[in-house]
């Protein structure tokens, strides 16, 4: 059987189509990973309803970040480790003005502890002379924390920035020094110092320094109150303003600041609440568990 011109033309443009609409559905399906966990510390993923097309979204105070995955526009919300368990709200409007609360359940979390040896006391118990410079840090990084900037398209699913054995999980009840302190905001990834540090994502640089506690710091905004940070760098490669593409170095693992060992503290922000890193990543790398490497 012979085909026509038009015919193989027709075919040829079928495969195209069918080809072209694979990929699109490989750039989305890493979304599909994206597992709701709806507990302190955890995320929300709320599938907006087709009445709300496109969407702003706010949880308590705070806009919350809107994506399509696979043609929706859904909701990703962080929950703060302070969120108590029960019936929480999403407020979403739709560019016509209607608005609606849609509900969403918050089930408990239990972290476990940590105790840690420090050996420089003041990185424990700050002198007066340090109060100021600590308070002055914390203002900054909060203002960076708090950030938003209007990005359609937002990749939400992250690449692990270096790789490494966890040594301090995200959500860790912590006691420096036997003397209880703020749970771990992050995920611990211990390496050796000099590994490079890569963006686990397209972002913007908001801020760079050298902290008190968290020693040489980098804050990548990734748009829509997706913020990323990064602790205890041995050196930093970029600058405020710069933006980055996924993979591309800012910088290498380092021990900087209160640390008991090199290692990277990892931190993820969605709608100004920390969140578990781990929930953001778009494939699981072979991981170990290691004590002894600490962040603030």
């Amino acid at each position: 059987m012979y085909l026509s011109v038009n015919q193989l033309w027709d075919k040829t443009m079928l495969r195209v189509i069918a080809l072209y609409f694979l990929a699109l559905l490989s750039t989305t399906s890493h979304a599909l990973a994206l597992d709701s966990t709806p507990v302190p510390g955890g995320i929300a993923v709320i599938t907006l309803p087709d009445e709300v097309d496109p969407a702003t979204a706010r949880y308590g105070d705070r806009k919350v970040l809107v994506t399509r995955i696979n043609g929706d526009y859904t909701a990703i919300i962080g929950l703060p480790l302070a969120t108590k368990p029960g019936k929480h709200y999403l407020k979403v409007s739709s560019q016509q003005g209607k608005t609606r609360s849609l509900g969403f359940q918050v089930a408990d979390k239990a972290y476990e502890e940590q105790h840690i040896t420090i050996e420089d006391k003041r990185k424990v118990n700050p002198e007066k002379r340090d109060m100021e410079r600590i308070t002055r840090e914390a203002q900054r990084i909060k203002s960076a924390l708090r950030h938003w900037s209007a990005k359609e398209d937002v990749v939400v699913s992250l690449k692990k920035p270096v790789e490494g054995p966890t040594s301090s999980p995200f959500g860790l009840r912590r006691f420096f020094n036997e003397q209880p302190r703020n749970p771990h905001t992050g995920l611990d990834i211990a390496a050796p110092e000099g590994t490079p540090i890569h963006a686990p994502a397209p972002g913007t640089v908001l801020d760079t320094g050298e902290f008190f506690f968290n020693g040489n710091t980098v804050l990548l905004d990734h748009g829509q109150g997706l913020i990323t940070m990064y602790c205890h760098m041995s050196r930093i490669d970029v600058t405020p303003g710069q933006t980055v593409d996924s993979g591309e170095v800012l910088g290498a693992v380092g021990m900087t600041g209160r640390v008991t060992g090199p290692h990277l503290h990892w931190g993820v922000s969605l709608n100004d609440a920390r969140v578990d890193p781990l929930l953001l990543l778009s494939e699981e790398s072979p991981s170990a568990t290691l004590t002894g490497a600490n962040t603030p």
